[in-house]
């Protein structure tokens, strides 16, 4: 089968509204984006591909005007968009179009359950799966430029030139495995999580030894990661380049309440400082002065040494069936998965799983994992 691999430019909105009629008379089209945003918090669609098995056509973002042909491509419950490690480019859609693409099928997680190894890059599945070498030179290039290159043109196009195929392939190996619905499932998922609104109420809960804090420092931190998260998004910057998370950490166990002392703080942005001083110091004194009920509860520490031995009983529970299956124990369960089980017994209660492990993975691993939870607890 000869694949079509040369780039199609699109840069009218009458070439892509008819292509958008087409490709919505198809089951399947291979999709991918490229995007920067380096400098910014939110990611800058430089170009987005589009392979329908016949062509492949490279979508300029900078020159489209209507994106209502697209937009209902995207969302059209018929057409299954097929995109590999997609998470940031539905973020990319998201900013983008204000859609989230539906439904999806992500050729990462697709590999992974057919055996082909975890994380696998776009590059290594083609190869793997088809015998063929696509080139990843053009991977950190300006794609906001124009012309692009000639090497970037074909890069692009390559991206997606092959990955119906592959789509084809790896379908075959999960009907014949009977993981097909796995797959369609956490793919499901991914769109319901990139669809859920923003919450910056626990960001705090993420930096790195928020649990050292006592609730009055833990109420400032909060603060502070809400400050940095809406002004990041407001002013389109990173996040580390108005503050980072260990600086936050710091000014909470301090509780700066004086502009002075800001500039001791490690690693704080001079022009942070400058800009924004006096509005970190608000938000401190704001919090140590709130009332105490408002404040968050201590943060669970790392677990025990004592909680080792259940610790490695689950993990090697879950490897010793992802060995008999022949796929990656990642895919069944996260590190933070097994956590959450053996903090839910250690207060006397009785084990509980995420709501991860509670769907098509209850009656694989996670019915096992309560029981030899239970078990061991009794031993």
């Amino acid at each position: 089968m000869l694949i079509p691999t040369e780039p199609i430019w699109i840069d009218r909105d009458d070439q892509l509204a008819e292509l958008c009629a087409n490709w919505r008379l198809q089951a399947a089209i291979a999709v991918d984006t490229e995007f920067m945003r380096s400098e910014t918090f939110y990611p800058i669609a430089g170009l987005l591909q589009i392979g329908d098995g016949k062509g492949c056509y490279l979508i300029d973002p900078l020159a489209i005007n209507n994106n209502a042909p697209l937009r209902e491509l995207m969302l059209d419950p018929a057409v299954t968009k097929v995109l590999h490690s997609c998470s940031e480019d539905l973020e990319v859609f998201q900013r983008w179009l204000d859609v989230v693409p539906a439904p999806i099928f992500d050729t990462q997680i697709a590999a992974a359950f057919a055996g082909l190894g975890f994380s696998l890059g776009y590059s290594s599945l083609v190869k793997t799966l088809l015998a063929i070498e696509i080139p990843k030179d053009e991977t950190r290039s300006d794609w906001l430029q124009r012309p692009l290159s000639v090497a970037q043109l074909k890069y692009a196009a390559l991206d997606v030139a092959h990955m119906l195929v592959v789509y084809g392939k790896l379908l075959q190996l999960l009907k014949a495995n009977e993981r097909l619905e796995w797959v369609k499932s956490d793919c499901a998922d991914l769109v319901a999580n990139a669809r859920k609104a923003d919450d910056f109420l626990d960001a705090y809960q993420k930096v790195g030894f928020a649990w050292k804090l006592r609730p009055q420092e833990l109420a400032v931190l909060r603060d502070l990661c809400i400050w940095r998260e809406r002004e990041a998004r407001a002013r389109n910057i990173p996040r580390n380049r108005l503050i980072k998370e260990p600086s936050l950490w710091e000014i909470a166990r301090k509780k700066v309440q004086d502009l002075a002392l800001l500039p001791k703080i490690p690693d704080i942005p001079s022009r942070t400082v400058k800009h924004d001083g006096e509005t970190i110091v608000k938000i401190v004194v704001d919090a140590l002065n709130s009332a105490e009920i408002s404040w968050p509860a201590r943060l669970d520490p790392p677990l025990a040494q004592s909680e080792g031995p259940l610790m490695k009983a689950l993990k090697s529970f879950v490897r010793e069936f992802a060995e008999q299956q022949q796929i990656p124990a990642e895919v069944l369960i996260r590190k933070k998965d097994y956590e959450f089980i053996v903090r839910s017994g250690m207060k006397g209660g009785t084990y509980q799983l995420p709501v991860r492990l509670q769907g098509w993975r209850f009656g694989l691993i996670g019915e096992g994992l309560l029981r030899l939870a239970q078990t061991q607890t009794l031993s």
